[in-house]
């Protein structure tokens, strides 16, 4: 039985919620978070919403505000089927890294479940978001709401003006090349909302006033008759094209010479949109683990202190450990490492190794072991980490031996596969490189760039694929995606192979071909 005392002092009861439970729950943990964890976060809006409504912001990839597009809606039907039939569950909160940070709570959560996820988005997601340096240099979080809303309502102006038709076949291509849009390496300028907006009249000024239909209708110059070229006049043509050239979406925009204004500013929007999430893509393990670590602690802090019941406190643990689950390797379930019980294992385990480090740990984690100043060392990390770099610098041997973790070498030429790392030094440290190398958005995803193009002669765009490991793209991608550059480039287009170590041709592939 819960004393009468006890019961005066608790934050709720019961698992009904009203605004006022939730607005006192978040007070509570803000002020939790400051004391507690040090944590630092933008302003909190929180809005309550339906499972329609989470089904619906699922398929506009989490955003309030979204143009329109036919994949969108066949994303609402997919995940809808799936949800209605009891095959795939809803997310309890969708965050937004924006200024405010915008919260959505599915109002079918409990009392105590709504206490959870505020704490997990609206403090811990919240504060890797305002501290990280990825986001903080790739991301706009006061301006991004401004330039959603400018992005629907300009491809709406499109639609109306040049039809749905040609509209989609822009964003089709643009959407079909987005991981190929991002800089991964040279970092583009943050430019606030009213810098876009006067950025875009005159891009669009100068556009109408420069653009020469004559220019893109001429035909190519005929091959034969121009001199071949050497290589000093190549070097020169790649130095004033600034090639090789990793985005493919900001080399179309820049240089195409079929686009006309308004596409250009379509595929600025798809590319804008693409480099926001991709700091997301590398810090999924910190992201999470941020967040899980965050509510994990405060939940646990507010039951210590007798502000939450243990009839709560249960529901909370339940619903903490179906988050951090990791199946087994021949569970049906298992589709990989689960992020959010990997980057809390490792957040804890950097709390143990500061406050009760073993004579391992000392060795592996000399800055660190003992010093007791394990929130200095997770503020630290959080803000200055990805997660290939976070694994690199902090799995220890013990979460190696407790995750039951080894390294497999999987060769071409062998039938069978080798374990080459196993639970000692020089393993620990191949084991955990590997994982790293795993979390490592630029070695997964294909290298391709463009590398050359003659726009004074037949304006065939060439493209090459960087092959790693032996690893080439699968025929029927490959095509397609070239299919999509042709769209937006308007002339041939071509992409070789090059191995990455030999650096010898292994396939070319043109338009022509296809």
């Amino acid at each position: 039985m819960v004393s009468q005392a006890r019961k005066s002092e608790l934050l709720f009861s019961g698992s009904d919620w009203n605004f006022a439970k939730l607005a006192r729950v978040y007070d509570e943990l803000e002020a939790l978070g400051l004391e507690e964890l040090g944590l630092d976060i933008y302003p909190v809006q929180m809005e309550v919403i339906s499972s329609e409504q989470m089904l619906d912001a699922y398929s506009s990839v989490g955003m309030p505000l979204m143009y329109r597009h036919w994949s969108f809606g066949k994303r609402f039907l997919y995940d809808e089927l799936l949800y209605r039939k009891g095959a795939r569950g809803l997310a309890y909160e969708l965050v937004i890294n924006s200024n405010p940070c915008i919260v959505y709570l599915m109002e079918e959560n409990t009392m105590a479940l709504q206490a959870l996820v505020t704490a997990h988005a609206a403090l811990g997601h919240n504060h890797f978001f305002k501290n990280n340096h990825l986001f903080r240099q790739w991301t706009d979080a006061g301006g991004i709401l401004s330039y959603l809303d400018f992005a629907k309502s300009y491809i709406a102006r499109c639609e109306e003006r040049h039809g749905l038709t040609a509209v989609e076949a822009i964003l089709d291509s643009a959407h079909a090349l987005m991981e190929q849009g991002v800089f991964r390496y040279r970092r583009p300028p943050k430019l606030s909302s009213e810098q876009q907006r006067e950025g875009l009249r005159e891009r669009l000024e100068y556009e109408e006033r420069s653009f020469n239909d004559l220019l893109r209708t001429l035909p190519p110059s005929p091959g034969k008759s121009k001199p071949e070229a050497t290589d000093e006049i190549l070097a020169e043509r790649k130095k004033s094209l600034k090639l090789p050239e990793e985005n493919l979406l900001y080399f179309l925009e820049k240089n195409s010479l079929v686009l006309e204004p308004w596409q250009r500013e379509i595929i600025r929007i798809v590319r804008i949109i693409a480099q926001y999430f991709y700091p997301q893509r590398q810090t999924q393990v910190m992201n999470e683990g941020c967040a899980t670590f965050v509510h994990y602690t405060l939940m646990n802090t507010l039951f210590d202190r007798c502000r939450i019941s243990e009839g709560a406190m249960l529901e909370i643990l339940r619903n903490h450990s179906n988050v951090v689950f990791q199946p087994a390797y021949d569970d049906p379930r298992y589709s990989g490492i689960n992020p959010y019980a990997m980057g809390l294992d490792m957040m804890q385990d950097i709390q143990r190794i500061s406050t009760a480090p073993t004579a391992e740990d000392r060795d592996w984690f000399p800055d660190i072991a003992g010093r007791g100043d394990w929130r200095d060392t997770l503020l630290d990390a959080w803000a200055n980490h990805r997660d290939e770099s976070f694994v690199r610098q902090y799995l220890s041997p013990t979460l190696i031996r407790k995750w039951r973790l080894f390294m497999l070498a999987d060769s071409a030429d062998e039938p069978h596969y080798e374990v080459a790392s196993i639970h000692n030094e020089r393993g620990y440290a191949k084991i955990r490189s590997a994982l790293a190398q795993s979390y490592d958005v630029g070695a997964s995803r294909p290298d391709i760039q463009v590398i050359d193009v003659d726009l004074l002669g037949d304006r065939r765009l060439r493209l090459q694929h960087t092959v790693k490991n032996g690893i080439m793209l699968e025929g029927g991608s490959r095509d397609a995606t070239l299919r999509h550059v042709r769209n937006l480039w308007g002339y041939e287009v071509s992409m070789v192979a090059l191995d990455a170590e030999t650096g010898s041709m292994l396939s070319e592939r043109s338009t022509k071909e296809i």
